[in-house]
């Protein structure tokens, strides 16, 4: 139900354009609040917001992060930032700055508004875990020089800067370290294991598995992150995390493939390539402290969340 017009936010989304940005400004928008989408749609699109462009609680601001932003707003969702490693190794320079600049406007705007901030970390930060699964007080393994440093050391000077800014300035912060996510509005050619295997079967192309396929990945549908993002926002000043936001279940590369084989009824056939550079073998949150302190798991079975997927990616050109 919408929320009365006395607890309406003014809300700004940075890479409210992008797949999981575009779904947290639908939810809201259906809460009541209003919202300004900030993008420069290097890898959102307009695609995932047209539905919104003519509600009267809905403002789009074509904007990149690496500059300061002017707005007048009660909260700050931080989500701006390439995810894939396609995009994101695209351009790596731009890569890291969008995440340390971005995380610098964003919370220099978060100080002079007196407002809370969100920033959507990344389980990146962990790198190819020695750990396992994973828990926030892990430092991680992380490749300060690798081909996905730009990313994953982007997110870790990010996460430095909120906490600094939260001891220094007293900025109320909330980060939040999101594990492989999916669902409609992903590219479908962002490079991102589950994208790729719903293209290629429904292509007909051979399906595409890096390594020998017993690397493991945990995959949240995007319905159940995005309402952990909001019950984190939502949730006392103490609780800053930062919070592993993920699905616990673990799937290998192999049984990954044969799931979107059998939900798409493709005949494609599994071809095995050598394992990208710095690739993490095992990846799995423990969200405990996300159970404890927010009361949130994931709900959706991976089966029921690729069939979703799948019927989103069969209705694109």
């Amino acid at each position: 139900m919408p929320r009365l017009y006395e607890s309406r936010k003014r809300i700004l989304v940075t890479g409210g354009a992008g797949f999981l940005g575009s779904h947290l400004i639908d939810r809201l928008i259906a809460q009541g609040h209003e919202v300004v989408c900030a993008d420069n749609l290097f890898t959102g699109t307009k695609r995932n917001i047209e539905h919104l462009h003519a509600h009267p609680r809905f403002e789009f601001l074509r904007h990149d992060v690496c500059n300061a932003l002017k707005v007048e707003v009660d909260e700050i969702f931080n989500l701006a930032c390439p995810a894939s490693p396609v995009h994101y190794q695209h351009n790596p320079v731009q890569t890291t700055k969008t995440s340390v600049l971005g995380a610098l406007n964003m919370l220099g705007l978060a100080k002079r508004l007196k407002c809370r901030i969100f920033q959507a970390s990344t389980s990146e930060v962990y790198g190819d875990p020695a750990v396992h699964p994973q828990t926030e007080d892990y430092w991680g393994n992380v490749n300060p020089i690798g081909t996905r440093s730009c990313y994953d050391e982007g997110k870790r000077c990010a996460e430095t800067l909120f906490f600094d800014y939260h001891r220094q300035h007293g900025v109320e912060i909330k980060v939040a370290r999101i594990f492989n996510t999916y669902g409609p509005r992903m590219h479908p050619r962002d490079g991102r294991v589950v994208s790729n295997f719903i293209t290629q079967a429904l292509n007909g192309e051979d399906i595409t598995i890096y390594g020998d396929g017993s690397q493991t990945r945990s995959f949240c549908y995007m319905d159940d992150l995005i309402e952990g993002f909001l019950r984190l926002m939502e949730s006392d000043a103490s609780v800053t995390g930062p919070v592993n936001l993920g699905n616990p279940g673990e799937f290998t590369m192999l049984e990954l493939a044969q799931k979107v084989l059998a939900i798409t009824g493709s005949k494609s056939k599994l071809i095995h390539m050598p394992l990208p550079s710095d690739d993490p073998k095992q990846r799995r949150p423990d969200i405990t402290l996300a159970r404890t302190k927010l009361g949130w798991e994931p709900k959706i079975a991976l089966t029921e969340g690729l069939a979703r997927t799948v019927e989103y990616f069969s209705r694109l050109d």
